[in-house]
């Protein structure tokens, strides 16, 4: 009868405890998360933008001065050598004030050998009545009249002479503006853009209104994609990286290039308004350099660079998902963030022992595109919560955790 009731007692005992565990179990509820494991990748730091196909020389013809185009020598597309000739403007007024310039010199020569003549016989003059003067022969009165004239006559030589000089600096500024009506070629090339017309006039520009751009040339030879790059990526970017450039107009098509210039100051936006108190993020211009660009590549043909900051080989790695953020003053209760980090912050993943999490710094290195290098904290094959977004906010230290994953998907 007591072996009886110790059994029974025991049974007893063993399902009230199977209970309690039970109600227990039950009142914890587990957060769904999705889970992997540390893991050794290769991974490619890349820093895309995106901007436009440019030639690396070019050169927009515009008029310095101003008159009616009265010929047009190439058309849009032709082929150029530096000198060709490319346009002429009307220089009627521009050879007529080149002849006025050159009669008034002839005029004004002939007036200085008149004038020269004048003054070699006031000169001659002069000398013989001082002679006369020193003898006592004539009075002070008639050499000083000599002395006059002589003054007088020098002076009108010096004046033609101003004269003469006058309009040979007038007819050198003529015949540079008459130059200037005829353009060539400054470079080998392809003109690009031909906006001008036969007939129509050519402006010359202000401080405040360009002028009048005739024509572009571009040498074509060397292509340039110039991108815009976020002030958080551009101190990544270092010249001689190499690039992947894709043209929208050719999207199988993958080429080649090289950083050869980055900005040192950011652009400037003329949208945004002086008095404007929101802070806009920074753009910064880089240049990439294609290799062996195609032919049939054109200037403004929208582009992206997928410019390579990094490179590793098997390095250790987790999701980029997995990353949170948690304040080091906090305790181990404290929902994490997902926000940017600041300085009262550590980063870090929640790995999974024994089913529950454990929030664990990390140390990162360079990011790929869905993977991110972990330096230090971690070690390979652990387990860590990967996801979703929503779960990770919700985490804390010792949070039982439940897979998100059905068994179907498991087996598949």
């Amino acid at each position: 009868m007591k072996k009886k009731t110790i059994i029974i007692l025991a049974v007893a005992v063993i399902l009230i405890l199977v209970a309690v565990l039970a109600l227990s179990s039950r009142g914890e509820k587990g957060v769904k998360v999705t889970f992997d494991k540390v893991k050794r990748t290769d991974l490619t730091s890349i820093i895309s933008a995106s901007g436009e196909i440019k030639p690396k020389k070019s050169i927009n013809i515009s008029a310095l001065i101003p008159g009616r185009i009265v010929k047009i020598g190439v058309k849009e597309g032709d082929v150029v050598k530096a000198g060709d000739f490319l346009l002429k403007l009307d220089s009627t007024q521009y050879e007529a004030n080149a002849e006025r310039d050159r009669a008034f010199i002839q005029s004004s020569q002939a007036e200085l050998i008149k004038g020269q003549t004048t003054l070699a016989k006031n000169t001659s003059f002069y000398n013989r009545q001082k002679n006369l003067s020193d003898n006592g022969l004539i009075s002070k009165e008639q050499l000083e009249q000599a002395k006059s004239q002589l003054d007088i006559s020098d002076a009108g030589v010096r004046s033609i002479n101003f004269q003469i000089q006058q309009a040979q600096a007038s007819l050198k500024s003529t015949l540079d503006n008459l130059g200037k009506t005829v353009f060539s070629s400054l470079i080998d090339g392809v003109i690009t853009s031909l906006r001008i017309e036969e007939g129509e006039m050519a402006i010359t520009g202000t401080m405040n209104n360009p002028g009048t751009v005739l024509m572009t040339i571009a040498d074509l030879s060397v292509m340039e994609v110039e991108v815009e790059v976020d002030e958080t990526d551009v101190i990544g970017v270092q010249l001689g990286q190499t690039s992947d450039i894709r043209v929208d107009a050719f999207p199988n098509q993958v080429i080649k290039g090289k950083v050869t210039e980055i900005g040192s100051s950011a652009l400037q936006r003329s949208t945004l308004s002086a008095s404007s108190n929101t802070q806009e993020s920074k753009d910064f211009k880089v240049v990439v350099t294609l290799e062996n660009p195609s032919k049939l590549l054109k200037p403004g043909l929208s582009a992206s660079a997928d410019i390579i900051a990094a490179e590793k080989k098997a390095v250790l790695a987790v999701p980029i998902s997995a990353l949170v953020l948690r304040d080091k003053k906090a305790d181990a209760s404290a929902p994490v963030q997902t926000s940017k980090k600041s300085g009262s912050e550590e980063e870090g993943v929640f790995a999974v022992i024994g089913g529950r999490a454990k929030f664990v710094p990390v140390k990162k290195g360079i990011m790929g595109e869905m993977m991110i290098e972990i330096t230090e904290g971690l070690s390979e094959g652990q387990e860590i919560v990967a996801g979703p977004y929503d779960a990770l906010r919700q985490l804390k230290d010792d949070t039982l955790l439940k897979s998100d994953i059905k068994k179907e998907d498991a087996k598949k």
